[in-house]
């Protein structure tokens, strides 16, 4: 069997390494010069099953009126951008009333678990270095209300099985002691010490090695430009170098998946959400953190990555957009030393890399995998911000659909097919 995949980041390369491993003969087609070069580049470099919940939690809609227009609103909806989200921003509310909520956010939490479980088989099988850890992640708050109203939240999480810890400020400094400095001003937080973290782009790298040393094709450099229907070939993909066929096609292209699956008359529900990160050399800064830390009250997420920090913390509504707005990028770096004041002494922000991407949000927060109504054609995309955290699982799931195999966890509930016309079922 051979199977061609439209996207060489982290969704597209975990699909293959499955399909591989029982013995497709598999393709992969990438625009770029090399695999994972944007939406997985310089994600927030978490896998995180504690925040499985969807963005879209009940009364976004007025939080994102509330921030139209500021720059540094940790979710921007550019006025630009309202015209392309005339059906999706609808339903991304709908999808926001708080009994289809928790039902996303358990799928969602489902999902993270198995793909980190799948994490952890990979981790057995091959020899990758990402700058993994497996420490946990803290989340921390500023008010007591708001660790009482994320307790109670994660009690949901525990019924699901994503064990969880509410500390205080004193446990938090003593699991993360760079945040000394700041500890008067932490009510406390919540402690996952199941999350893990790592350089997604070095694993993409890494498992691209591996899928070369197993005979998997790799085309890059090469534009998917539609799928069309052929007579007796099933579906084919035109590209800037030719027709391309296989037995199936996966489209793993994160948010340009919606344009070629337009192609075949498939509607995805899936926006693109500009996200922002910059990575920052230690610079031997002897008091660097040590794990995963999540401000809540600053929303922003820092995460050490060898002798590097990753600073990640906004969504953009804009298209398909990908210049580096100045303001953004500034308001990161206030972050960082907010959240670590004493590394303002280190900090060098003209060897800072910069980086933007688009994650692919699908309307109601939950991946969108599996086969379509067009016989031949898979979808593994959708994921939102939790692309990393979903990719192992959600790989194996779409492989295991294609090849007939009896799947570990029911992959139904996360088909295309859920979705009624108005994108609401």
């Amino acid at each position: 069997m051979h199977v061609l995949i439209v996207g060489a980041g982290l969704l597209g390369l975990t699909t293959a390494y499955f399909l591989r491993v029982a013995g497709a003969d598999v393709t992969l087609v990438d625009r770029q010069p090399g695999v994972g070069r944007e939406t997985s580049f310089a994600n927030g470099a978490m896998l995180h099953a504690s925040q499985a919940n969807p963005w879209n939690e009940p009364g976004v809609f007025g939080h994102a009126l509330r921030m139209m227009g500021r720059e540094d609103s940790p979710l921007l909806v550019r006025p630009r951008a309202v015209p392309q989200l005339w059906r999706w921003g609808p339903a991304f509310v709908r999808h926001s009333q708080p009994a289809r909520y928790l039902r996303n956010f358990e799928r969602n939490a489902h999902l993270a678990r198995y793909s980190l479980q799948q994490m952890a088989e990979l981790r057995s099988a091959l020899d990758i270095e990402y700058d993994q850890q497996l420490s946990g992640t803290v989340k921390l708050f500023r008010t007591p209300a708001e660790v009482d109203a994320a307790a109670r939240m994660c009690a949901q999480l525990s019924t699901w099985g994503i064990r969880h810890e509410v500390i205080d400020a004193r446990r938090a400094v003593a699991l993360e002691p760079a945040l000394a400095p700041i500890g008067p001003e932490l009510a406390g937080g919540l402690y996952f010490p199941d999350d893990e973290s790592g350089d997604a782009y070095k694993f993409c790298e890494g498992l691209a090695a591996e899928l070369r040393r197993r005979g998997a094709t790799f085309t890059f450099e090469t534009e998917a430009r539609a799928l069309r229907r052929r007579a007796g070939r099933g579906v084919t993909l035109d590209t800037s170098r030719g027709e391309l066929a296989a037995d199936a096609i996966v489209l793993a292209a994160a948010s340009h998946s919606v344009a070629l699956a337009r192609t075949l008359g498939l509607a995805l529900p899936i926006a693109p959400v500009k996200g922002y990160s910059i990575t920052l050399a230690q610079n031997g800064w002897p008091g660097a953190p040590r794990m995963p830390v999540i401000d809540d009250h600053l929303h922003a997420a820092v995460c050490p990555l060898g002798d590097r920090l990753r600073v990640a913390g906004t969504a953009e509504f804009t298209g398909y957009d990908l210049a580096l707005t100045r303001g953004r990028l500034e308001n990161l770096f206030a972050l960082v030393l907010k959240l670590y004041p004493a590394f303002a002494q280190y900090l060098r922000r003209d060897t800072a890399t910069e980086w933007t991407g688009l994650r692919p949000m699908s309307c109601d927060g939950v991946g969108i995998m599996g086969r379509t109504t067009v016989p031949g054609v898979f979808l593994n995309t959708g994921h939102g911000p939790l692309g990393w955290t979903m990719a192992a699982g959600a790989g194996r799931l779409v492989a295991d659909e294609i090849l007939g195999a009896s799947p570990a966890l029911d992959i139904s509930p996360y088909r295309l097919a859920r979705f009624a016309r108005g994108w609401a079922a």
